[in-house]
């Protein structure tokens, strides 16, 4: 017998009905006999409310109070032992009628094994936050995608929840291909070390199938490449590498962490510091474009990106400005960013964390000739103060009270979290860099006291975007994504009839145009058919501008 049949909505429909009439019929019986028994066998008169009541109390097992005095006739007894019996079965009975839709639900969403007719989409064997900002950008363009999960429970949880999934083992050659990786773009495996070099493995009996994996470190990339990987990423690399450019870039007037986008034209985030000139003005009041010639794109202002900047929105120390120019003009805007006091605390950085990212960045910062103090749990070559960096005493051990920077490389988000807290108690003027795993860790971290967050996952969404849908991203690691793109339906209008930034919230900065770049632009452009357009936006409206391009 088929249990789904069995449990399916119209027979669980008349079940339910069935039994709640049953009950009524077989309660308003038991009643009615009660009332005739106990007159005749106990010579007691009983209302039939009475009645109902003792019935009740018997299926239900709560009890008969004061009745149960009168019961002397053994006929009485066994009538009301025939009640508790038939009370005890009506309960087990009403187990799989109301339990039924359960059952069916559990049965109904079982995840599937294969899909059918897919082509030109990913297959992600694995799912992390690294896949989930890949699958909001391939949503956002109309791509389809294939999860490959191999426990079931967790399988079943994505189904229910919209994911396209495939429930098996991405390391078996025969799972892959359930999940249509044949006619995929890419097969994109982020589960671990080992399991992503076995999934290559297993990718490599299929026909020319596109591996790209994540790895933790140098030596297993390559690894990875030699098990037949195209791509194998190491986002921790980058991160830690955009985290150091952002200490070396807070310590002096030059653009170390501009993004080129021609040779005198540049886009840079720019965090305003504690005590500079621009904290406490309103965008409008700032009189930026005036007194730079810089053309302000938008600002992060507390964790959200906003473009343009509302006038009256105030610059506060946690605010971040990105903005696009020439470089002696960027130049002039960073020098309105810039606090005397933090430049005069120039020379020391405390790094939470010795990690993967942690080391490179201590790595990175040495090179530079930055002097640094690690602090970490493990007593480890390279660490200077052992410790928990959420700890206020640890943190006064390293230094941080006559510190400029603390960067934060923990790889947990709430640790990460807790720990800009503490760090913002101990040293309120201190400028503090964070991680995040997750791009929901982003806010958090800005709420608690962070200048800069940059994110895993969204560095992650990036690399994979860039690569599997062609898009070239100029810049992986700013807060502001870089990318340029075809101008497809955008050719024949005007910036100002395509009305882009309104719509979007991206902002063009430039237009590639028979090898040149042209940053003079204004509503008047005309964008042409073969034009490429440099824009800057957040991810979300990045992915919005793909939607008015197609």
């Amino acid at each position: 017998m088929d249990i789904r049949r069995l449990f399916s909505p119209d027979r669980q429909r008349r079940l339910i009905v069935g039994y709640l009439l049953g009950v009524n019929v077989v309660v308003l019986a038991f009643a009615a006999g009660y009332v005739a028994l106990v007159s005749a066998f106990e010579g007691v008169d009983v209302t039939y409310v009475e009645a109902l009541l003792v019935v009740v109390e018997s299926f239900t097992t709560t009890g008969y109070g004061e009745a149960s005095r009168q019961w002397t006739s053994p006929v009485v007894q066994l009538y009301l032992i025939l009640m508790m019996v038939v009370g005890v079965a009506l309960i087990f009975t009403a187990l799989p009628v109301f339990a039924g839709p359960y059952v069916e639900k559990r049965l109904s969403t079982r995840p599937p094994d294969s899909v059918d007719g897919y082509a030109d989409h990913v297959v992600l064997a694995g799912l992390t936050s690294r896949g989930k900002a890949l699958i909001e950008e391939l949503n956002a363009r109309g791509r389809r995608y294939v999860v490959v999960e191999p426990e079931r429970e967790r399988a079943t949880d994505l189904y229910e929840s919209g994911v396209t999934v495939v429930h098996g083992d991405p390391e078996d050659a025969a799972v892959l291909q359930a999940a249509c990786v044949d006619d995929a773009r890419a097969l994109i495996a982020d589960v671990d070390d080992e399991t992503n070099a076995s999934i290559a493995l297993s990718a490599r009996t299929l026909d020319d199938v596109t591996v790209v994996t994540f790895a933790e470190n140098e030596e297993t990339a390559r690894y990875h490449r030699y098990a037949g990987a195209e791509r194998a990423f190491i986002p921790q690399r980058l991160i830690a590498d955009g985290l150091a450019k952002k200490v070396t870039a807070g310590v002096t007037p030059e653009l170390d962490d501009a993004v080129v986008i021609d040779e005198d034209f540049d886009v840079v985030e720019l965090p305003v510091q504690a005590g500079a000139e621009l904290e406490g003005v309103t965008v409008e009041g700032s009189g930026i474009r005036e007194r730079t010639g810089t053309n302000l794109i938008g600002a992060w202002f507390r964790g959200e990106f906003v473009s343009p900047p509302p006038p009256q929105e105030r610059i506060d120390a946690q605010t971040i400005l990105v903005a696009a120019g020439r470089e002696d003009q960027l130049e002039r805007l960073k020098e309105l960013t810039l606090s005397e006091r933090r430049q005069r605390r120039e020379g020391h950085v405390v790094v939470g964390g010795y990690g993967e990212v942690g080391s490179r960045i201590a790595a990175r910062l040495d090179d530079a000739g930055v002097e640094t103090t690690v602090v970490d749990l493990r007593d480890d070559d390279g660490v200077d103060v052992v410790g928990n960096v959420t700890d206020d005493d640890v943190l006064r051990a390293a230094g941080i009270d006559d510190a400029s920077t603390v960067i934060l490389a923990i790889a947990d988000d709430t640790e990460e979290v807790y720990g800009t807290l503490v760090a913002r108690d101990v040293a309120p003027d201190v400028e503090i860099i964070a991680r995040a795993d997750a791009t929901g860790s982003v806010r958090k971290l800005y709420l608690a006291g962070a200048d800069y967050v940059l994110a895993v996952a969204t560095v992650a969404g990036r690399m994979l975007a860039s690569t599997v849908l062609d898009e070239e991203v100029i810049s992986f690691d700013q807060a502001v994504e870089l990318v340029r793109v075809d101008c497809g339906a955008l050719a024949g209008k005007t910036l100002g009839g395509a009305d882009i930034r309104a719509k979007t919230g991206c902002t063009v900065v430039a237009v590639e145009r028979n090898g040149e770049a042209i940053t003079d632009l204004d509503p008047e452009f005309r964008i042409r058919e073969d034009d490429d357009l440099v824009i800057a936006g957040t991810d979300a409206d990045v992915n919005r501008f793909a939607n008015l391009t197609d």
